[in-house]
């Protein structure tokens, strides 16, 4: 249903373009809320019409994608734009190697479409229920040596800002709302499309192999160095990671088997997972043991397809998250030290913790801006108490200047991030010049930005 664009209240609707609000929940169950309003524009003009209106009306605004960030980034009572219908490829531009999409396009749907084309992202994450604007608002990366997050790929973006102007930003046109609009927060206005880079698809060979933790640590920089693509998981309450090597391969395609896929993929990473940590969960005491045999149920396996095949994964267990980035040399002491905090301590954490890597980039603030980084995720299963673990690891992650996802939970305010950010100033800068009035504001970025 697209909006209403008037000022009639038609039945079933609000007052400028919107229609009668349900709470919108985020995937983990975080948050919730019930806007005043909301709207489901189906174009750039639609969605320019709600912005007005909203704001004549006195209405904060704040855009929503799938729901896959664990802060309240996109939370508001004002009105509350749902991208369902802001979807699909606008163009393809096969010469400039760049396809173009509408903002609520998810990032499965941009996947399946380019490989029908012949073409690929360069690198994405593990997962790709996001929409391509929610994705890039929040940092969302994969992991790699040459190259990491899905902002990092975008060569233009459309922006509505507060007062109702559609900018179109690139390196070449507002230069500078570029480089901080690409991981926006959702402060700046909302994106109503984005130019990626694209490049013909290619095959990507993973290797997943299990390896003990203290021979990844002291091979952490090497095999970052000898693949384009390394990440690896840990588990608590054990010396045991697993592994995975992504690489360039002439092909021919040798995806896993059904078998073998069910097996690792759907039964041991969701089904039996799930069985885990819902008993971790009720008897806390039996986590260690849990982990110790989780950790070896995945085997060794290679296989090659064409990229998104291989970079992500079904996501079926629901978790809480936080994620920091850490300078990519600091990477080692960091997890050595987390490790060490869990053992001293009593906590009990049935999830693996994540780690992948990323090339500095000039995205004003990306948690990769102006360094080499490398991430460490810390997950508990939807429903386990979670502050005193996150907590006691984001002490650990804030002494080595970290820098929190600005999708997952943390405590970090302005002032931190102001000394985490050398370009942070500019940001509110301009965030002072394209919102004097925070149109976009809400609680969250009130926290992270400042007033």
């Amino acid at each position: 249903m697209s909006t209403e664009t008037g000022r009639g209240t038609a039945a079933g609707t609000t007052a400028t373009g919107g229609r009668k609000p349900a709470t919108w929940r985020n995937w983990a169950g975080t948050v919730s809320v019930r806007a005043a309003r909301e709207a489901t524009p189906a174009s750039r003009e639609e969605l320019v019409a709600a912005i007005r209106g909203a704001r004549e009306d006195g209405l904060k605004v704040k855009a929503v994608g799938s729901g896959h960030s664990f802060t309240a980034a996109a939370a508001t009572d004002g009105l509350l734009v749902r991208p369902d219908l802001l979807t699909g490829i606008r163009r393809i531009d096969r010469q400039a190697g760049t396809v173009t999409v509408e903002a609520g396009t998810p990032l499965r749907r941009l996947n399946v479409a380019l490989a029908r084309e012949g073409l690929s992202l360069t690198n994405m994450g593990d997962i790709m229920e996001q929409t391509v604007s929610g994705a890039v608002s929040t940092g969302t990366h994969g992991t790699g040596r040459d190259s990491s997050s899905i902002a990092a790929q975008i060569r233009a973006l459309e922006l509505v800002t507060a007062d109702g102007r559609v900018l179109t930003c690139s390196e070449e046109q507002n230069a500078d709302v570029f480089a901080a609009a690409r991981t926006g927060l959702g402060a700046l206005g909302v994106i109503s499309a984005i130019t990626f880079s694209v490049e013909p698809v290619f095959f990507l060979q993973a290797r997943e192999e299990p390896m003990a933790f203290d021979r990844v640590t002291a091979e952490f920089d090497q095999l970052v160095t000898e693949n384009e693509h390394f990440e690896f998981y840990w588990f608590p309450h054990t010396g045991n990671c697993n592994t995975k090597r992504n690489n360039r391969s002439v092909g021919p395609a040798a995806p896993p088997s059904a078998i073998g896929a069910f097996v690792e993929d759907e039964l041991l990473s969701n089904g039996l997972f799930q069985v885990v940590n819902s008993l971790g969960r009720a008897v806390p005491a039996a986590i260690p043991a849990i982990a110790r045999l989780s950790s070896k149920a995945l085997s060794a396996r290679t296989y090659t397809d064409i990229p998104y095949k291989v970079f992500t994964s079904p996501r079926r267990v629901r978790f809480v998250e936080m994620e920091y980035a850490v300078p990519r040399e600091a990477l080692v002491e960091t997890l050595r030290e987390l490790r060490s905090m869990i053992e001293r301590s009593s906590l009990r954490v049935s999830f693996p913790v994540e780690v992948r890597t990323a090339p500095a980039d000039d995205i004003t603030l990306s948690t990769a801006s102006g360094r080499e980084s490398a991430y460490i995720a810390v997950h508990l299963y939807k429903g386990t108490p979670f502050r005193r673990y996150f907590s006691a690891a984001e002490e650990i992650f804030t002494a080595h200047e970290g820098r929190p996802h600005w999708g997952k939970l943390h405590t970090r305010d302005a002032a931190y991030l102001a000394g985490a950010y050398p370009r942070f100033g500019e940001f509110t800068a301009l965030r002072d010049r394209l919102d004097p009035d925070r149109l976009f504001g809400n609680p969250y970025l009130r926290r992270v930005l400042g007033d």
